[in-house]
């Protein structure tokens, strides 16, 4: 039984054309016996964008969701996305979905041992770098903490002094809603939700 295959053409100008990328996308399914079902086109948009400005791509994903094919075909990784993170996040869907995934320049076919050894590293690579950047955010925490004690400022939110927490409490007691309280004391909504929920 041969795969149902939706191909994924994009062009990032208007003065640009699908026409190369179809081509060879048809050629391919043709060799490997697939049976496209679907094409989807965004045209003169860039792949710098999200999901949500690429209705065409939002499209093929939801037809991934409903199993509506077996293999999504695309020219090249680019034309999915520029974003390491939107392109990780399209790859999982597909991957949960069991849909395979075909990159013609890149020679990726997630049907095969090869390719689905480099779909795993590319999760792997996401991990890492979701890692890193959590441990960027530590070391820079851990700085500021170090520069602030040494140069006697505290870290964090400037903490309220109970007069002023009396104040909130009290206009809270007295039906003023949580915005308003925080604007006509000047401080955070936050922190009046913080008391708000104290108090319940």
């Amino acid at each position: 039984m041969s795969k149902r295959a939706a191909i994924y053409l994009r062009v990032s100008t208007n003065g640009q054309t699908v026409d190369n990328q179809r081509r060879e996308l048809q050629e391919a399914a043709e060799r490997h016996g697939w049976d496209i079902v679907a094409e989807y086109c965004d045209e003169g948009i860039s792949g710098s964008k999200g999901r949500d400005k690429r209705p065409t791509l939002d499209q093929i994903l939801k037809g991934v969701a409903r199993r509506e094919f077996d293999v999504v075909a695309a020219w090249s990784v680019d034309r999915l996305g520029r974003s390491l993170q939107d392109l990780i996040s399209t790859l999982a869907e597909l991957h949960a979905k069991g849909v395979d995934l075909y990159l013609h320049q890149q020679g990726l076919d997630t049907s095969t041992p090869a390719g689905k050894a480099l779909f795993q590293m590319l999760g792997v690579f996401a991990e890492f770098e979701r890692a890193m950047i959590v441990e960027r955010v530590k070391a820079g925490l851990s700085r500021v903490r170090e520069t602030g004690t040494k140069s006697g400022k505290a870290i964090g939110r400037p903490r309220i002094g109970r007069d002023k927490e009396t104040e909130i409490r009290a206009l809270l007691a007295g039906g003023t809603g949580i915005r308003k309280t925080a604007a006509t004391l000047g401080v955070g909504v936050s922190v009046v939700q913080r008391l708000a929920r104290q108090a319940a």
